[in-house]
């Protein structure tokens, strides 16, 4: 081969050389500009999940467990009855406070009557303190006239104009008159007294029927008690939704709180993401995003960004930091996203509670 012929090719090779490792370059550093420009216009996580409503059923009163009419994964719509406890127990005890509850309304009824009673006893002696009134009055009046008769036969006796006769007729009628007065003045204290002894009599009564009431109250409000006992034997769905960890049988022996089982209302599901602090500088609730599901690879769902939680995830854990004491070692925390799925996303349930998801949200210029 000529020697220039040689040197030709080989700076022609050396010159591709150089605009292929140019166009090399250039793709690369493109591509590392697109791929920064998308990472800052589109916000990923893979520590996001979907969640939503889930209602732990539990029972209100222990007992045994007389019926079951769910099982594992149904469906069941709001107050659907669940389970039914044994209530026999609670019957009796619901027999025996509404017989309490009635043998306290009885006494309350009885001293009802009986201030009825004493409150007619009190107006008969206050018509008797005026009818003694009354007749003090004619006494008084009587005894008045005796009186003036009594001194004027004595006058009349010691000018012997009188008969000494007619003088003691006139001195027992002065003597009966005084009687019938002081008669008169002891019935009216009597009934005067008697009218105090009646209105004390009166304030006791309905002070004990005060305090009976209060017992009666208490009696009742125990009665209700039984009978809010008896309606927690059965056991209603506060939601439409799906039975999940359903850990209690027909027979069994169930405490109150204890956990029976979960239904889980699929109908409003969301997802959490939990994003690093450094991400969410430009996110901002109505944000779209775009979100992949482990279950469905093929597919990618829309949702928006509704809210941003209120601190990260381990400030509200049972044990937060306290940066403050020890030695401080700074890790960027994360904080919970919600995130909304597009209407129409879920018709069918497709979403579960727990599945794994990578949500990517839209940032917009």
């Amino acid at each position: 081969m000529d020697p220039a012929s040689e040197i030709t090719n080989n700076r022609k090779k050396k010159f591709i050389s150089l605009i292929l490792f140019s166009i090399i370059v250039i793709a690369g550093l493109t591509g590392i500009f697109v791929y920064m420009a998308y990472k800052k216009t589109h916000i990923t996580t893979d520590d996001a999940f979907v969640t939503g409503r889930v209602h732990i059923i539990a029972s209100k009163v222990p007992g045994t467990v007389k019926a079951l009419y769910i099982s594992d994964n149904q469906f069941v719509k709001e107050n659907d009855l669940l389970m039914v406890v044994d209530d026999r127990d609670y019957a009796v005890m619901l027999n025996q406070a509404e017989s309490a509850l009635n043998a306290e309304r009885a006494k309350l009824a009885e001293l009802s009557t009986s201030i009825d009673v004493a409150e007619k006893r009190l107006l008969e002696l206050r018509f008797r303190i005026e009818s003694a009134k009354a007749n003090l009055k004619l006494q008084e009046a009587n005894f008045k006239q005796a009186k003036v008769d009594l001194t004027r036969g004595q006058r009349l006796l010691k000018k012997e104009i009188m008969p000494e006769e007619q003088f003691e007729k006139i001195k027992t009628s002065y003597d009966v008159a005084s009687a019938r007065l002081k008669a008169a003045k002891d019935q009216l204290r009597q009934s005067e007294a008697s009218l105090e002894t009646q209105r004390a009599i009166i304030k006791q009564t309905e002070s004990a029927f005060q305090s009976q009431g209060s017992r009666v109250k208490q009696k009742e409000a125990i009665r209700k008690g039984e009978d809010l006992k008896i309606s927690y034997t059965r056991i209603y769905s506060p939601s439409d939704g799906y039975i999940t960890k359903k850990s209690v049988e027909t027979g069994n022996q169930i405490q109150a709180g204890q956990s029976l089982m979960a239904v889980v209302y699929l109908d409003d599901v969301w997802i959490t993401a939990n994003y690093k602090e450094t991400q969410l500088e430009k996110v901002k609730p109505g944000q779209k995003v775009r979100i992949k599901v482990d279950t469905y690879p093929d597919k990618v769902f829309k949702g928006t960004v509704e809210s941003i939680m209120a601190g990260t995830g381990s400030v509200f854990s049972l044990f937060p930091p306290e940066n403050a004491t020890g030695n401080f070692v700074k890790v960027v925390q994360r904080i919970p996203v919600k995130i909304v799925l597009a209407e129409e996303t879920n018709t069918n349930h497709i979403f579960r509670i727990g599945m794994s998801v990578e949500p990517t949200i839209i940032i917009e210029k």
